[in-house]
């Protein structure tokens, strides 16, 4: 498929779009994880056909919706999934919730790892447990894994979960075998299940190989709840659909109890014709080609910013499109900067402490998922706005 279908610019003002509607008329709006391209052509094929049937009643889940989960899980990513470890529901946030609801009692611990996704704080508080945080370590343009301090989080009689960001939003990780083997081991170790969070999982860029969580070892599989949707590799979060992954079956009806408790066990018709479409040989084709896309966007990102505003320091993306941005050489903070790109620069992104006060200072991110001529306007109010605050050469320490 030719990538430079991606070119093609979309408007989306006026649609009730969360992204482009609840900013300001005259804002590039580049924060929310929502991409700017319409989805692979045979989801749309298929939709249409549904729609064109003109009843839109309750909906069952029927054999090939699971044998789509099943056959791309093997061919895509080497993990073979069995039917009733598959549980569906609306989306991947209720999914996080039910889990934690389901699995840990009010008061317990759930570790994270910062900065990360900011809804993960917000389900943790809202059935009533406390965040513990093992904070990732800053290793040149990428970040690695405190295991040390992993380990003795793990170790506090209190902590019963483990959130994992599989790959990591907004550090852009892609987890290696190796490192999700370690961490499963330590959590074992303690007595910590595993719930992992893949949504962005097709999502791979160049030179890195996604493995999912459970099929690491059987250690992992057993350890482990998977969590994953097509909402955001092919761009159909408002279709509402998402599956929950687990071999344990005690877990699984534990989970299953809570999903139906609070009536997030019915999906609309179309999430699950989106998903059996995305999850083809077709999507796959269309999913190859939007990775290029996006992977070319970030390396003209990169070279922007170097040759326009060199104190950004731009963290390597292996995973998601959701560039990181270290903006600490600047006399502005994360608040700062959001606010004034937003009102003075025009340009929306995400403030870095969204996902954690202390690990996400100085930091904002930068959705890259749009067509190019959109990426570069946002670049160029970004770096109008931002090279009115660059350091001097004294302040940066530079040699005369």
């Amino acid at each position: 498929m030719d990538k430079s279908i991606f070119d093609n610019v979309v408007n989306r003002r006026g649609t009730n779009c969360v992204k482009w509607d609840l900013c300001g008329d005259d804002v590039l709006p580049m924060w929310v994880a929502d991409m700017d391209f319409p989805t692979a052509p045979n989801i749309t094929k298929a939709l249409q056909q549904r729609v064109e049937h003109g009843i839109f009643g309750y909906t069952t889940i029927n054999d090939s919706y699971y044998n789509a989960i099943i056959n791309w899980m093997d061919k895509r990513h080497q993990w073979k999934v069995q039917r009733e470890w598959i549980l569906y529901t609306s989306g991947v946030v209720p999914a996080i919730s039910c889990a934690i609801r389901a699995l840990a009692l009010p008061g317990e611990k759930v570790l994270v790892q910062t900065p990360v996704y900011n809804c993960f704080f917000s389900s943790i508080r809202n059935q009533g447990c406390d965040i513990i945080e093992n904070p990732l370590v800053r290793d040149f343009n990428t970040y690695k894994i405190d295991f040390e301090d992993f380990e003795q989080k793990c170790a506090d009689e209190k902590t019963t979960l483990f959130l994992l960001c599989n790959p990591h939003n907004p550090a852009g990780r892609v987890w290696t075998k190796e490192e999700l083997a370690r961490m499963n081991e330590i959590c074992m170790r303690h007595g910590v299940k595993v719930i992992s969070d893949e949504i962005h999982c097709e999502l791979v860029m160049p030179g890195n190989t996604f493995t999912p969580f459970a099929a690491v070892n059987d250690d992992c599989q057993r350890n482990s709840i998977t969590l994953n949707s097509p909402s955001k590799s092919f761009n159909t979060a408002g279709l509402q659909i998402a599956n929950i992954i687990c071999s344990n079956s005690d877990w699984r009806r534990r989970i299953d109890r809570v999903i139906n408790i609070h009536e997030v066990c019915d999906v609309n018709p179309f999430g699950p014709i989106a998903l059996e479409a995305a999850y083809s040989a077709e999507g796959a084709e269309w999913l190859d080609a939007l990775n290029e896309y996006i992977w070319d966007n970030y390396q003209h990102l990169k070279n922007y910013f170097l040759e326009n505003l060199p104190q950004v320091e731009v963290l390597k993306l292996e995973g998601t499109y959701l560039a990181w941005v270290d903006i600490s050489a600047y006399e502005l903070s994360s608040d700062e900067a959001y606010d004034k790109l937003l009102h003075e620069g025009k340009v929306m992104v995400n403030n870095g402490t969204m996902y954690g006060r202390k690990d996400g200072q100085g930091y904002l991110r930068i959705n890259i998922a749009c067509p190019r001529q959109t990426l570069k306007e946002g670049l160029r109010r970004i770096a109008r706005l931002l090279s009115q605050y660059t350091p001097d050469e004294a302040e940066l320490g530079c040699p005369m």
